[in-house]
């Protein structure tokens, strides 16, 4: 008994004999090619193939449901998703299935949080079989490809299936979902699809496959549609490189389908002449041994699930989101949907919609009669491959509507447009048309011409001609999920907000005002704006009036809304918890008792606490984890946000309550001993910066007196500086403002100190150190203002240029990255200290210098007359003098004086004495004695 596909099979084989040069293994292929579309023809269970959002497949599922009415449908999804199904009819399309996982188990925990989406779009296959189950009485869908679970099971060992990162943007819908779809149809063999896309002048896959695949097929009938599909999944099948783990995966897929299959059919007892197999073309001619609806195949044996829980809801999703995530060409989707409307007013048909979805206006059914059964199949792909393609003719009514309404857009964007370019781009999509041997201009071909003939050097406004193009061929459709759809946290944010009076769907901003004055009411939604503020990405909630700070109350606040486009992000916060203050505690938890949690995390966690939630057994809980943390680490890396948090914390006390805290006073207890220990180590240690080093001493001085208050013992710091014996000068600095601080130093003697290293050679190099480690001392030690002013302005004046202006740089960096709220404090300071116009720098003198110059003039008070007298009688024997000078090594010249008044010397010599008195001291024991 001859087979129906005998004679192209034979065809075939005579056109590779023909072909001598050809590859040896080419007769077996194209052998092979028709074997596999008669075996998947002459199974019992139709196997329906399909193409993911491909309107042929759409228009070919339409027709064979309404002819064959089956009573069970088998998809190729991912059998867990099943229950969100019944939810499509409260969204509007597109939309994504999902399935979540916040914490994993026995799966690889860097790959946590794990998500899995399925997009839906009406202009698909799956779709109209989920819209004729689900509306059909006496239907049953059943999903039959791997668990979400099993996606990430069967990848390999280190291999993400997540999408590379790219660059994030607003209508990124999908996240970093990994995506499944129904029908993955695309060339494995990067020759193939080069020599595809070469010879059929083409830029990239999509619109091959819409000029060859999708124009000839969308008038096709079943038989033809359906072996077409399976001549290319069998090809792309049989050149695709077998060695590889997808391939691998693959065949575990088809394995598992038909195993559920089977495992229905057994447990109904369903005749599979009414059951249809609904799978992507590649997975219809498989032939791996569990393959087929006969009992007698080999089961599948599936590894159970793990232990992640995984929870599932609907996403919005968008034609450009498919697109990215699937590698499609931009505006293939929407093309593609414009096709499909197109085709349902030509044709005739009515597709099946799911009951009370938003969208287009529900058609009414025509019912056909159900198909006869046991049909003979006839051969379909002789006459499709021998012949040319049915295609619909040149529409130019259409082409110049196009042309008119792109200047039209255009010039809504800023383009110099005119009659004339709607013109040339009219009979430019006609003449590339022409060249590129199609028999009428496809929307590809108008695209092209559109960029030919419109786009400048320079797009105008935001939009470029190819996006204007895809605009106006039907434009990027976002989907939504309507109300009774979403999870319970996403309706309480609702209903929370609804006495805002806005509608939270729409994907506009809108401006919120609330006079929580004169509504009071409305400061619980104000409260929930700053947790989703806190929750959400920065646009889908922005402050534009108001804040949340420690102590602070606002009677007004202006807010941007923009949470219809940012539905997705508050879907997701519904799979951590029913309400957003649930969210937020289980966050500010894992944040604080997370592996890498710090005490300055944990005082951030403390403060947000207050701010959003109010809870004070959380934030009392959180701050003894704060205190544990503090009293664990080793390292100081973090000292400046603590000392930050701890003191604005406290001053939020201090104001608020009567009394402080008892995890605060732990924490200042437990802060004042632990610096004190690392303090030492941490002056010396090269990896611990002078910012660190200072916020520790500013801990210890400005939270001393609440610390001796509770006990702490104020011997231990002075130990702890006394030990502290660092030798990069930024530290010494440091140690100087400690030691000051404590008493141990006077100002005198730290004035003194920069003044000897201003004036020795070998340290003037390393001298902008100190007065960075002076300024950083303005932490721990405000009271130095003043001194760390006269010290910079002592530096301007007399460092020489090589040092200095090298270092200029490094101060302006180091004062705004590490110390700049100690900027107003020297700004204020410096305002106090240099004169307020221009004229009086001339005569300005120092203060320090009039310090200086008020004890000369007191000295020379006390030694009266006999000073000029004393430096009259050095000049005149000066042996004495050079002897001495020349003992203690030291090189000097005399001056020429006016012996009769030694003003000069006098003043000089009185300074000198005034300075250091200890020598005139014990001249004058020695002399007495």
């Amino acid at each position: 008994m001859s087979a129906p596909f005998d004679a192209l099979r034979a065809r075939l084989l005579d056109a590779a004999a023909a072909l001598s040069g050809g590859p040896a293994a080419l007769p077996e292929i194209l052998a092979g090619i028709v074997d596999d579309i008669d075996h998947a023809l002459r199974e019992p269970l139709e196997i329906f193939p399909v193409c993911h959002h491909s309107p042929a497949s759409a228009l070919a599922m339409v027709r064979r449901l309404r002819e064959k009415q089956p009573k069970v449908i088998y998809l190729e999804l991912c059998e867990d998703l099943g229950p969100l199904l019944t939810e499509l009819r409260n969204c509007r399309l597109p939309v994504a299935l999902q399935a979540f996982a916040s914490e994993v188990h026995e799966l690889p925990k860097e790959s946590a949080p794990l998500s899995v989406i399925a997009p839906v779009t009406e202009a698909s296959a799956e779709y109209q079989a989920i819209a004729y189950a689900l509306e059909t009485p006496g239907v049953d869908l059943v999903l039959v490809d791997r668990s979400t679970d099993h996606v990430f099971q069967w990848q390999p060992d280190g291999e993400d299936p997540r999408p590379a990162a790219e660059t994030a943007s607003d209508e990124d819908l999908h996240g970093d979902a990994v995506g499944v779809e129904i029908g993955d149809l695309r060339p494995r063999f990067a020759e193939l699809e080069e020599h595809l896309l070469h010879h059929g002048r083409v830029r990239h896959w999509s619109e091959w496959w819409d000029q060859y695949v999708e124009q000839p097929l969308a008038g096709a009938d079943h038989d033809r549609y359906r072996q077409v599909m399976l001549l290319i999944g069998s090809l792309f099948r049989r050149l695709a490189p077998h060695d590889t783990r997808r391939y691998a995966n693959d065949e575990n897929r088809e394995r598992h389908m038909w195993t559920r299959i089977r495992e229905h059919l057994a447990a109904t007892g369903v005749d599979r002449a009414d059951c249809l197999y609904v799978c992507g073309a590649f997975h219809a001619v498989s032939r791996v041994p569990e393959a087929g609806s006969d009992p007698s195949a080999p089961d599948f044996v599936i590894t159970p699930r793990t232990a992640t829980r995984w929870l599932f809801g609907l996403i919005p999703s968008s034609h450009s989101a498919i697109e990215s995530q699937f590698g499609l060409a931009p505006g293939s989707v929407s093309l593609a949907a414009a096709t499909w409307q197109k085709a349902l007013g030509r044709t005739g048909l009515t597709p099946f919609r799911l009951a009370g979805q938003k969208g287009e206006r529900r058609r009414v059914k025509k019912a056909l009669p159900p198909a006869p059964r046991g049909a003979p199949v006839t051969d379909q792909l002789t006459g499709f491959l021998c012949g040319p393609a049915a295609l619909d003719g040149f529409d130019e009514e259409e082409l110049r509507r196009w042309c008119v309404d792109l200047v039209r857009l255009a010039r809504r964007s800023g383009y110099l447009a005119s009659t004339a370019d709607a013109i040339a781009v009219f009979e430019t999509s006609i003449l590339l048309a022409g060249m590129r041997g199609r028999a009428r201009p496809t929307p590809y071909d108008f695209q092209d011409a559109a960029v030919t003939c419109i786009e400048k050097d320079v797009v105008p406004g935001r939009r470029d001609v190819r996006r204007l193009c895809e605009i106006l061929l039907g434009g990027d459709r976002v989907g939504q999920v309507g109300y009774d759809a979403l999870p319970p946290l996403a309706r309480d944010v609702h209903d929370r907000l609804a006495p805002l009076g806005l509608d939270l769907e729409q994907r506009t901003i809108q401006r919120a005002l609330l006079d929580l004055a004169a509504r009071p009411e409305l400061a619980a939604c104000s409260q929930l704006l700053w947790v989703l503020r806190y929750l959400l990405p920065d646009k889908a909630v922005r402050p534009i009036m108001g804040s949340r700070r420690l102590g602070e109350r606002h009677i007004q606040e202006s807010w941007d809304l923009d949470l219809g486009r940012h539905q997705r992000a508050i879907i997701e916060l519904g799979y951590e918890g029913v309400t957003v203050e649930q969210v937020l505690d289980q966050r500010l938890r894992r944040a604080a008792w997370g592996p890498e949690a710090t005490a300055a995390t944990a005082l951030k966690a403390v403060e947000h606490s207050l701010l959003f939630l109010q809870s004070p057994r959380l934030t009392e809980e959180l701050g003894a984890r704060a205190v544990e943390l503090l009293a664990a680490e080793r390292t100081v890396d973090e000292a400046p946000t603590v000392l930050r948090r701890i003191r604005r914390l406290l001053a939020h006390y201090r104001a608020t309550t009567a009394a402080l805290p008892a995890w605060s006073e732990r924490f200042v207890t437990a802060g004042y001993a632990h610096y004190c220990t690392l303090l030492p180590a941490a002056f010396v240690e090269e990896e611990t910066g002078v910012r660190q080093v200072g916020a520790m001493l500013g801990f210890l001085f400005s939270l001393e007196s609440l610390a001796l208050s509770l006990g702490c013992d104020r011997t231990q710091l002075e130990l702890a500086v006394r030990q502290s014996h660092p030798e990069a000068p930024a530290k010494v600095a440091l140690v100087w403002a400690a030691r000051h601080q404590l008493g141990t130093l006077p100002l005198a003697d730290l004035r003194r100190r920069v003044d000897d290293l201003l004036g020795n050679p070998l340290v003037v190099p390393a001298f902008p150190q100190y007065v960075s480690g002076f300024v950083q001392a303005l932490e721990p030690v405000p009271r130095l203002a003043p001194f760390v002013v006269e010290t910079l302005t002592k530096a301007f004046g007399r460092l020489p240029d090589p040092v200095l202006l090298p270092w200029l740089p490094t101060l302006i960096t180091t004062l705004r990255h590490q110390a700049a709220e100690l900027v107003p404090v020297l700004t204020r300071e410096a305002g106090r200290t240099f004169p307020g116009t221009l004229a009086g720098v001339d005569s300005w003198t120092p203060p320090w210098e009039a310090r200086r110059a008020a004890r000369v003039d007191a000295a020379m008070a006390v030694a009266g007359p006999g000073a000029a007298v004393a430096a009259a009688l050095l000049a005149a024997h000066p042996a004495a003098a050079d002897g001495v000078a020349s003992l203690l090594g030291c090189a000097g010249e005399w001056s020429v004086i006016d012996t009769g008044t030694g003003a000069t010397q006098a003043t000089a010599a009185a300074a000198l004495l005034a300075r250091h008195p200890d020598a005139g001291t014990a001249v004058a024991a020695l002399v007495g004695s």
